[in-house]
């Protein structure tokens, strides 16, 4: 009788501290607006202080361009689907690449890097922080983008999203990375070219779908690009769309660029010398697959955005100057509180414990008519209409996108917020109201940049 007392007294003591160590780990949600919390006020004070500068408004661009095959030698762990684990590709389908285009208006340079990536791995952008000098282009001169293939190289991530995500953490394969963009930087700068820059927009509503809420919600099917001639008769192009690179399935475990790589290489064999592709306001955002398997899909998913981009009725305005601002700011947030639960949140300090601490920023870039803003995380399509149209206003043309080297899971409409879904509970991680406030922070960028 006295074992069974002491038995049950170390078993009351044992649940007491695992009641009290989940106390420490968990709590609910804080739902106070974003408009009375401190980050808010950070924000205004930190886009307050941007200075703005026109120089180039009567000037030309200069272009350069490079590729850079980031293939690894033998398979890594392949980066996109939580349920492979992280598990290496077993066959090389298409290569992979850094894309990279620098302009120049005799002022100032800037650079634009989208890689065939799931993400731009904040383990890379730290590296690249201080590889990137005035030698090359500074840091924050630098605008970063990925295709957000889900078949492409991992062993980048670090803490419990390596596990799902990335697969094991490769300083080799970060460092390799980082200097395929150092190097790509350094190759596009060899031979600037004279241009002249156009932007372009058209619509594919048959080819993208709201993959959160289906035809309850919204999509935005805009292919947004821009193009520029050199003067020698170069043609050079950069496009963005808003459906996901999930054409290939998780079961089909291949190295790959999915869609986008088709298409870049369609455009590259037709009517441009040279194409990249971001991933635009993905988030919610996803592909209609048509086809017999996955690649016969996927080839039909690139060739529908195409017939779109080069349709004979799609908008192009050309661009009068050469305006080249880049801006690169801290995006501060409340603190992180991912959802164990629909009401019950993890503490921020287990979740950076978890998954480590990177900064988190937001990039914006105005070439002559053209804004682009680069957001941390899959950024939704459903937030972008309204942005858009504010842009055209102030005479600019907007192009969101994502996976800007920072990353802080998705940003979905506010009204979705309280739904048990992917984006909305597993992947959404810094607390309600992100849509509303991360839609004034790209209005703002816009105000100071227009």
């Amino acid at each position: 009788m006295k074992f069974i007392k002491i038995f049950f007294k170390i078993i009351g003591s044992v649940i007491l501290l695992l009641l009290l160590i989940i106390a420490t780990m968990v709590t609910t949600m804080d739902e106070t607006p974003y408009q009375q919390m401190p980050y808010y006020k950070q924000w205004k004070q930190l886009v307050s202080e941007v200075k703005t500068d026109t120089s180039g408004s009567t000037a030309k661009f200069k272009v350069g361009w490079a590729k850079i095959n980031i293939t690894p030698a033998s398979p890594t762990p392949t980066a996109g689907y939580g349920n492979r684990r992280g598990k290496p590709y077993t066959s090389v389908h298409d290569s992979v690449y850094v894309r990279v285009l620098v302009i120049d208006n005799g002022f100032t340079k800037a650079a634009i890097v989208a890689a065939d990536l799931l993400i731009i791995p904040p383990t890379v952008v730290k590296l690249l922080q201080s590889k990137l000098t005035e030698r090359e282009i500074p840091f924050a001169q630098v605008f970063f983008g990925a295709t957000h293939s889900h078949n492409s190289v991992g062993g980048w991530g670090t803490g419990v999203s390596s596990l799902f995500f990335s697969g094991k953490y490769d300083e080799a394969t970060v460092e390799r990375l980082a200097d395929a963009i150092v190097t790509g930087i350094v190759k596009a700068k060899e031979k600037m070219e004279p241009a002249e820059l156009a932007y372009m927009e058209a619509r594919d509503t048959i080819d993208i779908r709201n993959r959160l809420v289906g035809e309850e919600g919204e999509i935005d099917p805009e292919i947004r690009s821009a193009a520029f001639i050199t003067d020698s008769g170069q043609k050079v192009i950069l496009s963005s769309y808003a459906a996901h690179s999930t054409v290939i399935n998780s079961k089909n475990i291949v190295l790959s660029r999915d869609y986008p790589g088709v298409l870049v290489d369609s455009l590259e064999n037709g009517r441009y010398d040279f194409a990249m592709y971001m991933a635009g306001a993905v988030g919610s955002m996803g592909p209609i697959e048509k086809g017999t398997d996955d690649f016969d899909e996927m080839k039909n998913q690139a060739f529908g955005v195409q017939r779109a981009l080069l349709a004979a009725d799609a908008q192009k305005d050309q661009v009068k100057g050469a305006i080249l601002e880049s801006v690169t700011l801290p995006l501060p947030l409340r603190e992180p509180s991912p959802r164990l639960t629909m009401n019950l949140v993890l503490r921020s300090w287990a979740f950076k414990k978890a998954f480590g601490e990177y900064p988190v920023f937001i990039k914006a870039l105005r070439i002559g008519n053209i804004l682009m803003v680069g957001m941390p995380g899959d950024f939704s399509g459903e937030l972008v209409a309204g942005l858009d149209a504010y842009a055209k206003t102030k005479g600019l043309n907007l192009m969101v996108t994502s996976f800007n080297g920072g990353y802080i899971g998705y940003i979905t409409h506010d009204k979705y917020f309280d739904r048990d879904l992917y984006e909305t509970k597993t992947m959404s991680w810094y607390g309600p109201y992100n849509g509303a406030y991360l839609q004034e922070v790209i209005k703002d960028l816009i105000d100071k940049l227009s």
